[in-house]
């Protein structure tokens, strides 16, 4: 048992020689720096960040060079990180009106009041491979950071641009989206068991640290008949947002830093009910970083999981809440499929050894008769004990 130990001790240490070199590559190329990877890889340091529950930029670099790449890893790393800091306390809640966008679109109004803010977005390009970006990306950048067609600067965004959702909520046509009375501590995913049905505030921390590819296929799931909403996006914002921490001693909140954030606000028609009249609902995605794909899901999700409160049919998969909120976590779930690479030795063992008997008694019992004959072996023989077993044990 000992020298089994230490000869799996030393091809473990082996696998992390091999990895590192794995990860490295072909060593005449220049090593990959944290800054470029933040920099110029953002859309995955964004994804890391938000499903790693954790928003530290220079970190999800960290990570995602360590996992080569690999998202889900990335993501583990992180949060296995995050399980070590101290908890110093709650932030104040922030206030999105008040982002200093890089974007913003609405899919409800052409003339949102602010405008429509395309910033930086793929949504229009042709998805062809651009081969110039194998020399180096300055003369895209050049002609990015040129003034316009007029020769002047674009002006600077406004300050704070109104909400859709509150135009809407202004004139009673969607649900309300006040705190509830006495404004409850937040619900923490990490120290408080998910029950069922779940309330909503444990819902939105569940699917923010979601993967995003689970989410996108729920999402997707509703818009091909297999939920009742019929969704618009009402807005989607990228921008950074302060963030403030109440200091007791103080008595004021406090700017303790800044963060990028995503926000999208779905809103789908609702019939209404004998209590309420008809009207729009909502549902609501917010993620660390840009991820607007992520956001988008997590709001279709959100929505789906409300139907059963809002008196909707309940019958398809992403309105069951333990089915999505149990199979959202990447973490989790690629712990239990990888864990199939470890050794099963003793398990596999004994269902090889079980197949083998069901299959002898399976023979046994379905064997044709024959003719008698020289070559013919007695019954009793057949069914002794000592005859089982030989047949069992041969391989």
């Amino acid at each position: 048992m000992y020298v089994a130990v230490k000869g799996g001790e030393r091809a473990i240490l082996n696998s992390y020689r091999a990895l590192a070199q794995y990860r490295r590559g072909d060593e005449t190329v220049p090593e990959l720096t944290l800054a470029q990877i933040r920099q110029q890889m953002p859309l995955a340091v964004s994804r890391v960040m938000a499903e790693g529950a954790l928003y530290d930029p220079h970190l999800a670099a960290l990570a995602l060079k360590q996992a080569a790449g690999d998202a889900i890893e990335a993501v583990f790393l992180l949060r296995a990180y995050r399980t070590t800091l101290p908890r110093l306390g709650d932030t104040e809640p922030i206030d999105t009106g008040r982002m200093q966008l890089r974007r913003r679109i609405s899919s409800t109004f052409k003339d949102v009041p602010g405008g429509q803010v395309l910033g930086p977005t793929y949504d229009y390009t042709q998805r062809l491979l651009d081969f110039s970006l194998e020399d180096g990306e300055a003369r895209t950048v050049a002609s990015a950071r040129a003034p316009d067609a007029a020769g002047a600067t674009p002006a600077p965004l406004e300050a704070a641009m109104p909400r859709v959702t509150d135009l809407l909520q202004h004139d009673a046509l969607i649900d309300p989206d006040a705190p509830p009375p006495g404004d409850p501590a937040p619900f923490d995913l990490t120290r408080q068991p998910l029950g069922f049905p779940a309330a909503r505030p444990a819902r939105l921390q569940n699917l923010a640290r979601a993967d995003e590819g689970f989410l996108l296929s729920m999402g997707y799931s509703t818009q091909r008949g297999y939920g009742n909403t019929h969704p618009f996006a009402a807005e989607i914002r990228y921008g950074s947002l302060e963030v403030e921490m109440m200091i007791e001693e103080l008595g004021a909140p406090v700017v303790i830093g800044e963060i990028d954030v995503t926000e999208c606000q779905m809103v789908s028609q609702f019939a209404g009910n004998a209590q309420e009249g008809p009207k729009f609902t909502r549902g609501y995605g917010l993620t660390f970083g840009y991820g607007e794909r992520k956001a988008m899901s997590m709001a279709l999700v959100d929505r789906a999981l409300r139907a059963a409160e809002l008196g909707e049919a309940a019958d398809s998969p992403a309105n069951d809440h333990e089915f999505v909120l149990y199979h959202s976590d990447n973490v989790e779930a690629s712990g239990f499929v990888q864990h199939l690479k470890l050794p099963h030795y003793v398990d596999f063992q004994a269902n090889l050894e079980l197949l083998r008997r069901l299959r002898a008694d399976h023979e046994r019992q379905h064997a044709r008769p024959t003719a008698a004959g020289p070559a013919d072996v007695p019954a009793t023989a057949v069914d002794s004990p000592a005859a089982a077993r030989q047949e069992v044990q041969t391989p």
